[in-house]
């Protein structure tokens, strides 16, 4: 595991929420992988990213078996958590009509960290 800021911990392991258009990723077009930050393993490609305007990087698919989506501690959304370390990543919603695939894995920057190809 790698060691975590107190904003970092805050978001992965205590299910914070970073302030919306304040992550590094909001607005990033580079190609790459991104991976979980606590634990490094896959969870998103960059050709799976759009510009949601919602406040913070979005992704309308993640890599397979990467990320789990459980029940949101408030009973109306769906949490998603890395499948690795458990640490907390954000939101998927879908219906929304974004993209062809109906859905936004509506995630922190502070949980990814991306690895440029």
């Amino acid at each position: 595991m790698n060691k975590l800021t107190k904003e970092e911990e805050h978001i992965i392991v205590h299910k914070g929420t970073e302030l919306p258009f304040s992550g590094e990723y909001v607005h990033t077009k580079e190609d790459g992988i991104y991976s979980c930050r606590r634990c490094d393993t896959p969870l998103f490609l960059s050709d799976d990213k759009f510009d949601s305007e919602c406040g913070w990087p979005s992704f309308d698919d993640a890599i397979k078996e990467a990320v789990l989506e459980i029940p949101d501690m408030d009973g109306r959304r769906t949490e998603i958590v890395c499948a690795n370390c458990h640490g907390h990543l954000g939101h998927v919603f879908e219906g929304e009509g974004f993209t062809e695939k109906n859905v936004r894995h509506c995630v922190n920057s502070l949980s990814i960290k991306l690895m440029k190809k």
